[in-house]
């Protein structure tokens, strides 16, 4: 046991006698330590309770040292006042005089000398004798000195204190280049956020830590430990700073004496109250008594965050990290420092969100502040468009993995290769490497590993690694038909154009849609142009051997009837295809017949003409007949044939091959070819090496009901010439005069199509299980060219073959159903219906690591939240079905609206991500009460939220 300290003035000292064999302890019978008179009035007084305190007493103390021994330990030696600062130590104050004072009397030698400097007196240092605050501007060799905290507790135990000082204690800080005794330490004003202008000052080291300011304000303010707290500094300048690092010193924190630290306790919903907005509205009001099932909470649509909002709602009701986060074990975890993560803010948002949802006080709440800190450190979530809710998962884990990494300090780790080693010893290594960089609750709960093999198509090399994952992207099986919808023009100018879907190979050419197309027509597939049509002109003529790839679903495709044509031979009849464009001359201004004053309508054509017709009368009266479907003819009355002699002058001029009409030398060169132009090659458009319809000469009719002009591909600019060499596919512009089209061009009609039977024919598509999604995802596939594998046995790039297995599955298992698909020609989503289970999903024939056989529940799950997607790619909307881990009632979640719904309603086309458990944590959480408990409320409205700290 250790002996009792004297007691005096309810001030704690330890006095020894100068007999060697006699250690005295007990009251002093003495009231004030500043009436002794010399060293020998003390010793008497020490010496008459003698008797009385050895009977007592404890074995003998050492006894008071002799002065020379005094003055060797106070000032040098390991213990004296002249070793260095060490950073972090506590030193003491004491007063200049009585330590001068002190000095003289060991210095004397005679302890019966009437220099004996009484008990320690600090007094002269103070401003008061009531908060004992020290005076400003002291100087160190002037007002006081510093001693060590051995040396200290050696005056005091041989000479005591004045009664009511407290000791002068301040620690030694590490500043830059320096360390030294912090003489004056910070003084800080705390205050609480519902009462700003009643301060409390407190003082605290600058290697005191900010959580030691967070406990000190706890304690002064009677905060429960239940209640959740965070610090703010008030700025110079009145701003207000969060201070989120408790874990660093008030001299990192930068806190300087006199500034204002405010304290906040997190309110019974959630909030904080530094987030609640200054004007409270009528909504807010009437939650304020609002209680509901925890858990059961909307989130508002802040402008196409549903994608956000169905990640969050999955997430939440994962249990165990809800717990973690409602039981503020991330607190301790929170990890500032890492330059991977995101300076614990995502952790501290997330936190926000759950706390809130699951507070029972809130229809709905809205995640403006999560929103604008995802924004922040993941910019392609900036903004608000609509966005993949996989994606934004993706994100979050990792985000609050890096936030909340125990690992400060991540190390190298060398990736090994199996090297023929059991598979047993290779995992455990991977995944010991893996937590030595990371680990995490969210490793905890989502990370599994897998079995990766490659093999070298050339030599065998065969390499083994076991790779941390955190969900599944798992395949669907993909048809390898496609179903296309296209528009037939038939040469028959009676025949409105007809609309079919066809179903066609996926991967095949355009040679396999007119097969497809002629099924349905009895045409021959050799009498058929494709043509992709786009804003009144011909984007793209196909040529067969093209892939239909190339084609994109929300193309217009035109397939048209054209003439058939035998080989190319000495005097073999031979059709020209020429396209075929309409255009409008505008009435406002004349613009001297540029192309300026022409605007595209209708839809174009494909028209054969024979070749031995190519002169403009001809072409005119085709075009006519072509047109004669939705173009009135003109009467006798309304039309002049001109006369003979025009007659004769247009079959005298009708061009020859080789030669150009008119003897014209101009020549304006090749024409610029754009990315639609020419038409399909093969045998079915040959292009004539003669002069095209540019060079044929025109004829001047007066009554004629339309024009016509060679043009581009694009129907923009005339071309009044023709070049032989580039071999280039003339197009014909049809141009209508207003009035004319008007009075003769039916619009209505030429717009007019039917629909064949075949429209109303649905693909359907059979559901597949879910387990042959993940059969897929684990069967061997070939590496792609953009991702080659680097063979360490050939030294060189190979296509090698790579497999993936379960080795370890996690404790809640995401699945990923891969329904969006993306090539480079085509994007598509798969709306294929996936079968999944809601309990007992058995991986067990999946996971290739040796099972333990009595434990069965390590790989069997039920399902705990489901992602939905709905839509297309260009627009969706997600929302989400949960189950409440409280309740055990599942919830259908879209955005604010919250409402109950059955297990066989959750199954669904638009699933897109699923959450599963195991079983073994559900049971080891908490049993789940039956799905006969009545369900919460639906949740509706929403109050509004603000990341501003407000102190009014």
């Amino acid at each position: 046991m250790a002996a009792a300290p004297w007691l005096f003035g309810g001030l704690c000292f330890r006095f020894r006698d100068q007999n060697p064999e006699v250690d005295v302890e007990g009251p002093l019978p003495i009231s004030s330590c500043s009436s002794w008179r010399g060293g020998r009035t003390v010793m008497a007084a020490v010496a008459a309770n003698v008797a009385a305190a050895a009977e007592n007493r404890e074995p003998r103390r050492e006894a008071v040292p002799g002065l020379e021994s005094q003055r060797r330990q106070v000032e040098n030696g390991e213990s004296g006042r002249e070793r260095p600062l060490r950073a972090g130590e506590s030193w003491f104050l004491v007063e200049q005089h009585w330590y001068k004072q002190w000095e003289v009397y060991v210095q004397g030698g005679d302890q019966d000398s009437g220099t004996f400097p009484g008990c320690i007196n600090n007094a002269d240092l103070f401003e008061d004798q009531v908060n004992w605050r020290l005076k400003k501007g002291l100087v160190e060799g002037e007002d006081y000195v510093l001693l060590p905290a051995a040396a200290w507790h050696c005056l005091v135990d041989w000479y005591g204190l004045e009664h009511g000082q407290p000791p002068i204690e301040r620690k030694v800080v590490e500043l830059p280049s320096v360390q030294k005794v912090e003489v004056y330490p910070v003084e800080l004003l705390l205050v609480r956020h519902s009462d700003m202008d009643t301060p409390h000052t407190a003082q605290f080291s600058h290697t005191d830590s900010v959580d030691l300011v967070l406990h000190t304000a706890r304690e002064q303010f009677l905060v429960s430990p239940q209640e959740e707290t965070r610090l703010w500094i008030k700025n110079a300048e009145g701003s207000f700073e969060r201070l989120c690092n408790t874990r660093v010193t008030v001299l990192d924190a930068a806190l300087k004496s006199g500034q204002v630290v405010i304290m906040e306790t997190r309110n019974k919903d959630g909030t904080w109250p530094s987030a609640q907005p200054q004007a409270v509205n009528t909504a807010l009001e009437e939650d304020e008594e609002f209680q509901g099932q925890p858990g059961i909470c909307g989130l508002t649509n802040l402008g196409n965050t549903c994608f956000m909002n169905s990640a969050l709602q999955c997430l939440s009701n994962v249990p165990q990290l809800t717990e973690y986060f409602l039981k503020n074990r991330y607190l301790e975890e929170l990890n500032f420092c890492n330059p991977l993560g995101m300076k614990g803010e995502i952790a501290e948002a997330y936190a926000d969100l759950v706390k809130q949802a699951w507070s029972g006080h809130h229809r709905s709440i809205v995640p403006h502040v999560f929103k604008t800190k995802v924004g922040h450190f993941a910019s392609q979530f900036l903004g608000y468009q609509q966005h993949d809710s996989q994606e934004l998962l993706s994100f979050l884990l990792d985000g609050l993995h890096e936030d909340l990494n125990r690992v400060k300090k991540k190390e190298y780790v060398e990736l090994c290769d199996a090297a023929g080693r059991p598979d047993q010893e290779v995992a455990q290594e991977a995944w010991q490497n893996h937590k030595r960089r990371n680990d995490s609750v969210i490793v905890d709960t989502f990370h599994g590993l897998f079995k990766s093999t490659l093999v070298c198509p050339d030599c065998g090399n065969v390499s083994v690694t076991f790779d941390p994952f955190c969900y599944l992207s798992v395949p669907l099986p993909v048809s390898h038909k496609r179903v296309m919808e296209v528009f037939f023009v038939s040469m028959d100018p009676r025949r409105k154009p007809e609309q079919h879907r066809l179903v066609v190979p996926k991967k095949g050419k355009i040679s396999d849609l007119c097969v497809a197309l002629a099924k349905h027509t009895g045409m021959s597939p050799e009498r058929m142009m494709v043509a992709d049509v786009f804003s009144h002109r011909f984007y793209k003529i196909y040529q067969l051997e093209e892939s239909l790839s190339s084609i994109l679903d929300r193309d217009d495709i035109f397939i048209y009837e054209v003439s058939g044509r035998s080989a190319i031979g000495e005097n073999s009849r031979e059709d020209v295809v020429l396209p075929i464009y309409l255009r409008e001359r505008t009435p406002a201004r004349d613009y001297n017949n540029s192309y300026y004053g022409l605007m595209l309508f209708g839809h174009p054509l494909l028209v054969s003409v024979p070749r031995d017709r190519l002169s403009w009368d001809a072409l005119y009266h085709i075009l006519l007949y072509r047109l004669s479907r939705y173009v009135t003819r003109p009467s006798s009355d309304d039309e002049d044939d001109g006369d003979e002699k025009a007659d004769m002058e247009d079959k005298d001029n009708i061009p020859k091959p080789g030669h150009v009409a008119g003897g014209s030398s101009q020549n304006s060169g090749p024409e610029q070819a754009g990315p639609s132009s020419g038409v399909a090659g093969g045998s079915r458009a040959p292009v004539d090496n003669s002069p095209g319809p540019s060079h044929w000469p025109q004829r001047a009719r007066r009554k004629h009901l339309f024009t016509l002009q060679t043009v581009n591909s694009n129907g923009t600019s005339d071309r009044s010439t023709f070049n032989e060499d580039t071999h280039a596919q003339p197009y014909i512009a049809i141009d209508w005069e207003p009035e004319m089209k008007k009075r003769y061009y039916d619009e209505v009609e030429a717009e007019g199509y039917v629909k064949h039977d075949c429209v109303g024919y649905v693909l359907k598509k059979a559901p597949v299980r879910l387990q042959e999604c993940i059969e897929l995802f684990t069967t061997v596939e070939t590496l792609e060219k953009e991702n080659p594998w680097y063979c360490p046995t050939c030294k060189q790039q190979q296509l090698a073959t790579k497999k993936l297995d379960l080795w370890t599955l996690p404790e809640t298992l995401i699945i990923h159903l891969k329904r969006f698909s993306y090539t480079k020609f085509s994007r598509e989503k798969l709306d294929t219906l996936v079968e999944f289970p809601i309990r007992d999903l058995d991986f067990s024939e999946f996971v290739i690591k040796p099972q333990n056989e009595s434990a069965p529940e390590l790989y069997k799950y039920d399902l705990i939240a489901v992602s939905n997607h709905y839509g297309g790619l260009r627009d969706g909307h997600y929302t989400t079905f949960a189950c409440n881990k409280d309740s055990g009632q599942w919830h259908y979640f879209d955005d604010n609206s919250v409402s109950p719904v059955t297990e066989n309603q959750i199954e669904s086309k638009a699933a897109y991500v699923l959450f599963y458990q195991r079983q073994d944590v559900a049971r080891r959480l908490q049993p789940q009460p039956g799905l006969s408990d009545p369900p919460a409320s639906p949740a509706c409205g929403s109050p509004s939220n603000s990341e501003f700290m407000d102190v009014n």
